[in-house]
């Protein structure tokens, strides 16, 4: 009897020495400040235990290829390069617990969207004289976030030279791109168009088949559609633009997500002025047209001609046609006056000599 009373009382100290322990901890919540983290930018992991706590242990699990960690509050902080260990004890014997703590990440450099999860758990959990112990936390409290590139919006561009004719092919080339585009797996690009009253326009481009496609038709890309995103994004596509009549048509561009019910991603709207066929002028050849007005003027203003009208017109006592005398005669007709007066004074001298002679 003696004995079982001992027992009895050496079981009931133990009890008073031991402390009480509760099941869980009720009200334990985790936040995170962002949903979405872009590279550089930072994250902070909140836990609240609900209550004053002099002493526990947090386990904070991170994906060390999206996040790298910056510092915590609320104990010593460890890292092993996967987890982060936070200790925490009030040596002032429970004057100065702690409610709460956080542990700060910051992104790493992606170029594509990854979402992601915090994992906490926690061990040594105790209220702040140490009197009650809690369970520890096993099942890990999860908090999704998304480190994703700061995106930026695809661009449309439509490109060619020269002036649009009607029934002319018209090389031209379609550009998508992005420094950043966000990421779709599955995408398709369609056309739409305004045309002048009962105009058409085609917009063909062959694929890797050797298939031609009219993108105004039948859009362009692979029924599904075809991945799009990522760093420097640049999409480029041929094609032959074909417009039957004059006039001004208006070209409407778009991007769309498949897998989004064909939402539209990007678009442009592009102005096409067509024209008429131009005619084809020859180039006029100047030199030859020059030579050959030169050679007309010199066959009918020829200045010896001329001479020779002056010196007809003065031999027959009639006036010159142009009433023009030239500055100089011409040296043939100057020949034929000068001889015919030698040989007249000649004749004179002549004569009046015999004379003179015969009288003496």
């Amino acid at each position: 009897m003696k004995k079982l009373i001992s027992f009895i009382l050496l079981f009931a100290v133990i009890a008073l020495c031991l402390p009480v322990y509760a099941d869980a901890l009720q009200n334990v919540t985790v936040n995170i400040d962002k949903s979405t983290v872009h590279p550089g930018e930072e994250v902070k992991v909140d836990v609240n235990f609900g209550q004053d706590m002099g002493s526990y242990t947090v386990d904070v699990a991170y994906d060390n290829n999206l996040f790298e960690y910056v510092s915590a509050d609320g104990g010593t902080a460890d890292d092993n390069g996967t987890r982060i260990r936070v200790y925490f004890f009030d040596s002032a014997g429970g004057t100065n617990p702690r409610s709460t703590m956080s542990v700060v990440f910051k992104a790493k450099d992606v170029t594509t969207s990854n979402p992601t999860d915090f994992s906490i758990t926690a061990e040594g959990l105790a209220n702040p004289d140490a009197s009650i112990t809690y369970d520890d936390i096993t099942t890990p409290i999860d908090k999704s976030v998304i480190v994703e590139p700061q995106y930026v919006d695809y661009n449309i561009n439509l490109t060619y030279t020269g002036d649009v004719i009607v029934n002319e092919e018209k090389d031209m080339k379609l550009t998508i791109s992005s420094s950043m585009g966000k990421n779709y797996e599955h995408t398709r690009i369609l056309a739409e168009t305004t045309t002048p009253d009962g105009a058409t326009v085609k917009l063909l481009g062959t694929d890797e088949q050797q298939l031609e496609h009219d993108i105004i038709q039948s859009g362009w890309g692979d029924a599904a559609g075809d991945q799009i995103g990522g760093k420097d994004v640049s999409k480029e596509l041929n094609l032959r633009g074909i417009f039957d009549k004059a006039g001004d048509y208006t070209l409407k561009i778009k991007l769309i997500d498949r897998d989004n019910s064909d939402a539209e991603i990007a678009s442009k709207t592009f102005d096409i002025n067509v024209k008429e066929t131009q005619a084809v002028t020859p180039p006029e050849d100047n030199e030859e047209n020059n030579e050959i007005e030169n050679g007309t003027t010199g066959e009918s203003g020829d200045n010896t001609t001329n001479g020779n009208n002056n010196e007809t017109g003065n031999m027959d006592g009639t006036d010159n046609t142009n009433n023009e005398q030239p500055d100089t005669l011409p040296k043939t007709g100057s020949t034929v006056y000068l001889t015919g007066a030698s040989i007249i004074a000649a004749l004179a001298i002549s004569y009046f000599t015999l004379k003179k002679d015969k009288k003496n």
